[in-house]
């Protein structure tokens, strides 16, 4: 399991509190995600589940002739039930939402219904100031949005958002039902065309479709934020009902597996006294056993929790995201090296995952040997490679650069140093600070060399007077 969940600063062990944290990371915006909830925002980086969710999204994305790996799949923890489209490729989930569905097929069907937005061009009504956002500045946009209506100051919500637009009450991320009926048939076509049943999407808005009889106040945000009437029930339903072929035709019981796993996973991580009472130790499945040893661990009762990890690993030794949990437990808690040797199995069975690499690197540079720096250097760059926009992976690159410069004295790493923070800084939208460091980058790196390109890229984005 990728557990990339990483704690707030404050209940992290003391003596990790001088690094960044590893494991399933919560970037907590500083505003409450809508006027009518007190709960915070936060985004979450969790190599397992993204994984689950990029499955379940591939083949629609593949249906709608777009590219897989340009798609976004992001989850925002919040226990309200939305989901939502924003900065081009970027569907963002709630874990309300993922925690409401029973099945993958609901999963999937709303991953289909946001992907009919997409297609469907409904972004472009004055979103542009998200176009090349990354996730975490998308959040802060939002929240920013949700101050201005929760205080009434229209400008807070623009000067978050960069003056592109006026903000109305969930004006960001609403749609016209005609969009909405848009993106159900764009999503009807796309499951149709990969072979795939529309009958969890059925269930899963049918589930819905009480909530606008009632006031505004009481309705769940999806349904505040995608219009939903009968009509649009009832042509889901005609639609399943004429398409026999695939009618019935469900996911089957490998992704109903992986399902149950997001689902206690989520469980334990964000809720682990609920887990621990709805999950006993009398409960052998796995899911729940799963789901107890990330409540244990969130409890402090790693012994318990390591016990339980064991047992799951005996069954699932090659389970890269169950390396990486133990990893990150016993990395928490002071074995660095250990943890690092977990890490390296769990990228050697999962190379593609940015967020393993990360940790993994993570782990080498905290391990402090001038011996793995190299490696841990490479392991960055590969997933900056596969994810160009993670802020996190820029910061370990400036420490890592920086210190390559302590060894060697050599001005071209006190460059890259300034570069991987030019980089941190664009990807989290501070622009100035972005041109500040793409300045001082400019000034130590090799002209014309490739991070001089990019550096002068940079300077010139955030300030296009700017000259050489």
């Amino acid at each position: 399991m990728s557990v990339f969940f990483r704690l707030p600063f404050s209940m992290r062990p003391a003596h990790l509190r001088s690094f960044w944290g590893i494991a399933l990371c919560l970037f907590l915006a500083a505003m409450p995600a809508h006027a009518q909830s007190n709960e915070r925002m936060s985004f979450i980086r969790d190599a397992e589940i993204e994984a689950y969710l990029h499955e379940l999204g591939a083949p629609i994305f593949k249906a709608a002739d777009l590219n897989p790996s340009s798609i976004s799949l992001l989850i925002i923890q919040n226990s309200d039930i939305n989901a939502f489209v924003a900065g081009g490729m970027n569907i963002f989930i709630y874990t309300g939402l993922m925690q409401a569905t029973e099945t993958p097929d609901q999963l999937q069907g709303v991953i289909a219904h946001e992907t009919g937005h997409i297609a469907g061009g409904h972004l472009v009504r004055g979103r542009e100031a998200m176009s090349n956002a990354s996730a975490e500045s998308i959040i802060g946009m939002i929240a920013g949005a949700a101050i201005g209506v929760a205080t009434g100051k229209a400008d807070v919500a623009i000067g978050a958002i960069g003056g592109a637009q006026t903000v109305a009450e969930r004006g960001l991320l609403s749609f016209s039902r005609a969009q909405e009926a848009s993106a159900d048939a764009a999503a009807l076509r796309f499951l149709d065309n990969a072979g795939l049943s529309a009958e969890g999407f059925l269930q899963f808005m049918a589930k819905l479709e009480g909530q606008e009889a009632l006031p505004s106040e009481r309705q769940t945000e999806y349904v505040r934020t995608h219009p939903l009437s009968q009509d649009r029930v009832e042509s889901l339903s005609y639609h399943v009902e004429h398409t026999p072929a695939l009618k019935g035709h469900a996911l089957g019981p490998t992704y109903q597996a992986k399902h149950e796993r997001m689902k206690a996973k989520l469980l334990g991580f964000m809720q682990p006294q609920a887990a621990l009472l709805r999950y006993t130790d009398k409960d052998p499945r796995l899911p729940a056993r799963y789901a107890r040893a990330i409540a244990l661990y969130r409890s402090n009762q790693l012994p318990r929790a390591l016990t339980v990890m064991d047992s799951l690993l005996k069954e699932e030794p090659e389970n890269p995201f169950f390396l990486e949990l133990k990893a990150q437990m016993i990395f928490e808690n002071g074995r660095v090296a250990e943890a690092a040797s977990l890490y390296q199995k769990a990228v050697s069975l999962s190379p593609d995952s940015p967020l393993l690499r990360t940790a993994y690197a993570h782990a080498l540079l905290e391990g402090k040997d001038p011996a793995q720096l190299d490696k841990a250097i490479q392991n960055l760059l590969e997933a900056n490679r596969l994810e160009q926009r993670n802020s996190e992976t820029w910061r370990l690159l400036a420490g890592a650069w920086g210190r390559q410069y302590e060894l060697t004295k050599n001005d071209d790493y006190q460059g890259l140093v300034s570069y991987a923070l030019a980089e941190d800084c664009l990807s989290r939208g501070e622009d100035k600070e972005a041109g500040h460091y793409a300045d001082r980058a400019l000034k130590n790196l090799k002209k014309g060399s490739p991070y001089w390109l990019r550096a002068q890229d940079i300077k010139l984005s955030v300030d296009p007077d700017a000259k050489d």
